[in-house]
């Protein structure tokens, strides 16, 4: 059984300069993020009547392309990126359910050259994540397989917690109502697909002179435990008290909790609808997404004369990682990084970080930062397995020590 896909490609114009007014930026190495064709995944439920099971992608952030029946027990789920070339990242999601509880085998498939990378995860009936154990997931001679008991109940079974766009605005918009009038809430630009590109505006009191700390999320679909860190982090530079009211009194925090709704909803493994990495955007502002939060940074960097002093991307990859850049000395916050460091090692137990730092050549959000604006660029990494609660943890701390170092507070 097959689920059959089309082409999308979808055109923009694009500008010498850029088309919003923000300075293009030169870096080394130049990549291409003109618009691609992906592929859609043709959306369906299936009833594999030679194993008597449903299986469906037919919902927000699925990634199933085709099955096929191995024997009475096992489905070749075969999955496929949006496009090529791409990061080796293979992400999946689909449901499942039967009339008969039974255990089936699920060999996952990938294009020549890929590999499976994620620990399979399960929630049923909305009860909550479950990650499967090594009892029922193996990986032998490449070939990952998953043994399931399919219930009657719904299951839905992904690379990782599946958080698509409209779980995130529920989230964001909810934050915004509980935190208002601190917090407001605006869409800054359109995705290639028309969804809002939601902007989180953070400060007390007036705008008037107050520099800017940036956060972002999301770039890449999969990526949810950053996303996980993120909240977290924003989570506690909103809770009230004498530290957080001081350093939002001083600076303005501009966030961005979902760059890529396009991508989220369509199940990619990393790009955005448009079939560009969107991190790989930020000196000729290609995508729109890329576009439209550059060019709100300028604007108000613009119309405040302010400075962007600190700009921290969060991301997922296999184990916990700062990416940082080695100028820190002519920065708007020299000392920031080691200090930051020494403080996120002195309050979180047991805490090593874990720092790499090189020149960004590839038009990636920290270079972005550091050429444009002078300022700090972080990528703040989480691997794809940290427990939940030290993602929690660690945003939390990371948060706090920052907003010590930021307003001088003991």
């Amino acid at each position: 059984m097959r689920f059959s896909h089309s082409i999308l490609v979808i055109c923009l114009i694009t500008c010498t300069v850029s088309c919003t007014g923000s300075r293009i930026i030169k870096f080394p190495n130049k990549v291409d993020t003109k618009d691609k064709p992906i592929v859609l995944q043709h959306k369906q439920v299936e009833f594999v009547t030679d194993v008597g099971v449903y299986v469906s992608n037919d919902f927000p952030g699925a990634r199933l392309n085709n099955i096929s029946v191995k024997n009475d027990s096992t489905l070749i789920l075969r999955i496929q990126p949006e496009n090529e070339p791409i990061n080796n990242s293979a992400y999946f999601a689909f449901k499942t359910w039967t009339s008969n509880e039974r255990d089936i085998y699920f060999q996952f498939s990938y294009p020549k050259g890929y590999k499976h990378r994620y620990i399979p995860k399960y929630e049923t009936a909305n009860r909550g994540w479950v990650q499967v154990d090594s009892t029922v997931f193996f990986i032998k001679d490449t070939i990952a397989t998953l043994k399931f008991r399919v219930l009657k109940d719904t299951t839905l079974i992904a690379a990782q917690e599946v958080r698509t766009s409209q779980d995130v605005k529920d989230w964001y918009t909810g934050l915004t109502k509980k935190n208002a009038p601190t917090t407001r809430l605006k869409s800054i630009g359109k995705t290639h697909l028309g969804r809002d590109i939601p902007m989180m505006d953070i400060y007390k009191g007036s705008a008037t002179n107050k520099d800017i700390i940036v956060l972002l999320t999301r770039q890449h679909p999969p990526e949810v435990t950053g996303y996980f860190a993120f909240q977290s982090f924003l989570e506690t530079i909103l809770q009230s008290g004498k530290l957080t009211d001081a350093f939002l009194e001083k600076y303005r925090v501009i966030a961005f909790p979902l760059m890529n709704p396009d991508g989220v909803d369509l199940g990619h493994w990393r790009h955005n609808a448009g079939g560009v990495d969107l991190n790989r955007d930020w000196g000729r502002y290609r995508q729109p997404e890329v576009s439209a939060v550059t060019n709100r940074i300028e604007n108000i960097v613009k119309e405040q004369e302010v400075k962007v002093l600190l700009g921290v991307d969060f991301h997922s990859t296999w184990h916990d990682v700062f990416y940082t850049n080695v100028e820190r000395e002519h920065t708007n916050l020299p000392n920031f990084v080691s200090d930051w460091f020494t403080q996120l090692e002195a309050n979180i137990p047991n805490y090593k970080v874990n720092e790499k730092s090189a020149i960004s050549t590839k038009p990636v959000s920290k270079g972005w930062f550091l050429k444009r604006f002078n300022a700090v660029g972080i990528t703040y990494e989480i691997g794809d397995e940290t427990p939940r609660d030290f993602i929690t943890l660690k945003g939390k701390i990371s948060a706090h020590e920052m907003m010590k170092l930021l307003t001088n507070s003991n």
